[in-house]
């Protein structure tokens, strides 16, 4: 079976970009060249600092990193390794591909040599003959990295069409004809050259790229082709808005023309459909070169847009309410405005013959124009949600109307969605669920906690075309994979979609695809995939390929990783307790709790939480990709960030002053000492009676540079020690009372305000565990009693001890959650309770563990062997073939 091509590119992770992978944006803010704050940090040698640079672009989105040292008073061969081995020991930064960027050689071949993953040379050329670029093209191969060719020869850079065909096709024979480079590893830059510059000759450089690069896609399978932005704009520099204008313009239609990737200025990129109209129309006039007089019409309006560049038409917000109603309507729906859509359908079902003919037609259009935006990238969530909204409130109002006539409208589908049995999350499935209705297709939402039989009679019963599966926590995979054996023992030939923040391709491909013949299952990592693969899935011209595709994937998963787990070098749990945390407990200071036993909190007062909340998820759950604050000042994402930031304020204070949601919580703290993994925690301190064991996990991956195999009990005193020690348990939540709040905004048809609800109430629950944590630590465990650290030091957990959870990488046995529920007992104390899978109910909610030893860390338990399985069931007094069952489902992998 065949391996779908792909330049395959990793980090810590892989990236691979393929024939369907949108733009590919490098980071470029780690360059010399073209960031001075960048070379001060360099100059200074203040590699933290540059470091954070190169971590706020992979916040910001980067997918690959370029790193150039190119400059006259720095020793670039040398800065290059000392930097590259930083971002190697962050994992935040070193997840993404390294673009190694220099004009030199030997600084290149120094960086391959200490690069992990695969990355991007940057750059060769035929410029010096082709006898050296052969001899570089081989280099790069053999360290294993792509490469990017400059259109350059013997001759000079590449200025027209012609030449730039030229050249890249030299270069493509020879890469792949006498070196025997992959083709799919080679990337061109075809030279990006500046515009407008009032010379004539130039007036085509931006076509002559787009047009070359339409014909490197054609004609040289499997290439890539890239470019530096920036320079396309050269000419008016000192004019960012214009500047941005010319950069999305440019990237519009080189994209389309087929660049895959770009070295991007996300300070000097602007979204294409927000470009004021004059600005735009001027500014496609010099990009496409479509007359003489472009350059001059485009500098003289230029200067107007200096500044702030917000020249936008303010006279057709006032204007738009006297255009033709079906004009207004995809208007508002475009744009989410509520105030008039009532009024606005009222009149459009006079005008028109029936009242389904509203729906069908403009309030359609409308929800197309942002399903296409949404799709190319050009609106974001928030914005399709209160799109959403607004097409709901239409579609409300003409639902009487409709049902007088029993009359169905067409769909482009219709889906069955729910969260699975055992879980309650439901925010990203409702996500999706507005998403695909944007687009037209009916979604059946059978909502949280569904079991598989009325899943699958459900979906049977409204005759649906695709199911949807939804979960969050791990348990919920092995839920989906039982859905997916009954639909393959009841015959039920019908795609399944998966999703869901544990879900992963890999599992699907391991444990979910294997027991479904038929029809296909695909994992869907996002709200903005589902369209594209509704539409694949039931189309009768697109299936074919696209489940061939699917197959050939996860085919190729399975063998990967088999692969893996033969190399993949392990010790035995004897060895990893050999090598386990084994601190001096005679020399460790042990601070008793002020209090043993329970503490609770009823009705705490939300206002005090506020300012523990880590605003960075709560974008993240809209999918807006950034770190706070820096996100509103995103020139991609920001000024959707800032509105969205704002509703958020607005909602919150709603939320305290009106009292929508009630806090409560309850924390311990018991006498413990560990035994072997395990932890005992005791009735009282004479240490007499155990009345809980704590089971824990050890890792048992070989570890490197002397580091520990680590387990939760390494962190509590043991037993035999003579050393009096202790543990802390808390379960916290700020959802009672949500239902109340959701019920009006469902009536109110308003999937917007409904959904920002429950992610607010997920960042306070999270921001009550922080702010509980930070009481514990202060005041009631009080061993860091002086502890003075900002929201941004507590959200980076630059304190003392940790607050692991089970179900998380430290402890990833959720079955454990029980005894913690043992010893909190937070079903009378908060109200809390958890489900047979050991989600908690309300779902805006947090529970843990406390450590306080002072290296106490956080780390993963991934794979573990049957030998630790074996004692592992042993101890909890559990059957081997269910304990090994579960596991294998909680860590993801094979029986």
């Amino acid at each position: 079976m065949s391996t779908p091509t792909a330049m395959r590119l990793s980090g810590l992770e892989p990236f691979n970009i393929q024939e369907d992978t949108l733009f590919v944006n490098v980071g470029e803010r780690t360059n010399v060249t073209g960031s001075a704050r960048f070379k001060k940090l360099i100059k200074e040698e203040d590699y933290e600092a540059a470091l954070e640079v190169a971590r706020q672009q992979v916040e910001a989105g980067a997918q690959v990193i370029d790193v150039n040292m190119d400059e006259g008073l720095i020793d670039a061969e040398k800065v290059m390794v000392t930097f590259l081995n930083l971002m190697a020991s962050e994992p935040d930064i070193s997840r993404v591909p390294v673009m190694i960027d220099s004009s030199k050689w030997e600084v290149i071949e120094a960086g391959l040599k200490c690069l992990q993953g695969k990355g991007i040379v940057n750059s060769i050329s035929l410029k010096e003959g082709e006898e050296n670029f052969i001899h570089q093209a081989k280099l790069v191969m053999r360290y294993g990295a792509a490469v990017i060719v400059m259109a350059f020869d013997e001759q000079g850079q590449a200025d027209t069409k012609a030449r730039k065909i030229e050249i890249c096709t030299r270069a493509y024979k020879i890469l792949t004809e006498q070196v025997g480079f992959a083709p799919e590893d080679i990337i061109f830059d075809p030279n990006i050259f500046a515009i407008a510059t009032g010379i004539d000759e130039h007036n085509n450089y931006a076509v002559d790229f787009i047009e070359a690069t339409r014909e490197i896609k054609r004609t040289l399978p499997h290439a890539k082709v890239s470019g530096g932005v920036s320079n396309v704009s050269f000419s008016f520099r000192g004019n960012n808005p214009v500047r941005e204008a010319i950069h999305s313009v440019f990237l519009y239609h080189a994209i389309q023309a087929g660049m895959d990737m770009g070295i991007v200025n996300a300070g000097q990129l602007a979204i294409y459909e927000d470009l004021p109209t004059e600005l735009r129309d001027k500014v496609e006039d010099v990009v496409l070169n479509r007359h003489p007089g472009a350059t001059e019409a485009l500098l003289e309006i230029a200067e107007k847009y200096r500044g702030d560049g917000k020249q936008a038409d303010n006279k057709q917000d006032q204007e738009w309410r006297s255009w033709d109603v079906n004009k207004r309507l995809a208007h508002a729906l475009v744009k989410g405005i509520t105030e008039f859509i009532e009024q606005d359908t009222e009149e459009a079902r006079l005008k028109a013959d029936k009242p389904l003919h509203v729906i069908e037609g403009p309030l359609m259009d409308g929800m197309n124009v942002v399903g296409d935006l949404f799709g190319s990238g050009k609106m974001f969530l928030p914005q399709v949600v209160k799109s959403a909204r607004v097409m709901k409130k239409a579609v409300a109002y003409l639902m009487p109307f409709i049902e007088e006539e029993k009359q169905e409208g067409d769909t482009n589908g219709r889906i069955l969605m729910a969260t699975v049995k055992g879980d309650v999350h439901d925010i990203g499935k409702n996500i999706v669920g507005v998403v695909l209705q944007c687009n037209n297709y009916e979604v059946v939402d059978l909502g949280v906690m569904v079991p598989a039989e009325k899943i699958l009679s459900e979906a049977l019963a409204h005759n649906c075309d695709l199911i949807g599966l939804s979960g969050l926590i791990t348990p919920s995979l092995d839920e989906m994979v039982h859905v997916a054996k009954e639909m393959q023992r009841q015959s039920i030939n019908m795609p399944l979609m998966i999703g869901g923040a544990t879900t992963s391709k890999v599992h699907t491909a391991l444990k979910i695809e294997p027991n479904l013949n038929g029809d296909q299952v695909v994992h869907v990592p996002d709200a903005s995939r589902a369209v594209g693969v509704a539409q694949s899935l039931l189309s009768t011209e697109l299936k074919p390929g696209f489940v061939q595709n699917l197959k050939d994937e996860y085919e190729r998963i399975r063998v990967e990783r088999a692969k893996h787990g033969k190399v993949h070098k392990t010790l035995t749990i004897k060895e990893a307790r050999a090598n386990k945390f084994a601190p001096d407990w005679q020399t460790q200071q042990i601070d008793k709790p002020s209090f043993l036993g329970l503490k609770v909190f009823d009705s705490y007062s939300l206002a005090d939480l506020i300012d523990r909340i880590d605003w960075t998820p709560f974008f993240s759950a809209w999918e807006l990709a950034g770190r706070f604050p820096r996100i509103l000042d995103d020139d991609v994402i920001g000024e959707e960030a800032r509105k969205l930031y704002a509703d958020g304020q607005a909602m919150l204070q709603k939320i305290v002053d009106e009292d929508w949601l009630e806090a409560k919580g309850v924390i311990g703290f018991f006498p413990a000492n560990s035994r072997g993994d395990d932890i005992q925690i005791y009735a009282d301190d004479t240490r007499q009676e155990v009345v809980q064991t704590l089971h824990n996990l050890r890792q048992q991956d070989a570890k490197k540079n002397q580091q520990a195999n680590y387990c939760l009990s390494d962190f509590i005193a043991p037993k035999d020690s003579g050393v009096a020690d202790y543990i802390g348990g808390f379960a916290v939540t700020t959802g009672h009372r949500i239902e109340e709040k959701l019920a009006e905004f469902e009536a109110q048809h308003d999937d917007y305000q409904a959904i920002m609800l429950k992610v607010l109430a997920d960042r306070l629950a999270e921001a009550f565990a922080e702010h509980m944590h930070e009481r514990v630590r202060k005041e009631f465990w009080a061993y860091q009693p002086n502890e003075d650290l900002d929201n941004d030091a507590l959200i980076r957990e630059k304190y003392r001890g940790i607050r692991p959870a089970p179900g998380y990488p430290a402890c990833p046995d959720h079955t454990e959650k029980a005894t913690l529920w043992a010893m909190l007992q937070p079903d009378q104390n908060a109200g809390m309770t958890i489900t047979e899978s050991f989600a908690m109910l309300p779902t805006a909610a947090v529970s843990g563990w406390y450590f306080a030893h002072p290296e106490a860390r956080y780390f993963s338990v991934t794979r573990i062997q049957q030998d630790q399985v074996i004692d592992y069931a042993e101890r909890k007094g559990q059957d081997l073939i269910s304990t090994e069952r579960w596991l294998a489902s909680v860590l993801g992998y094979d029986v």
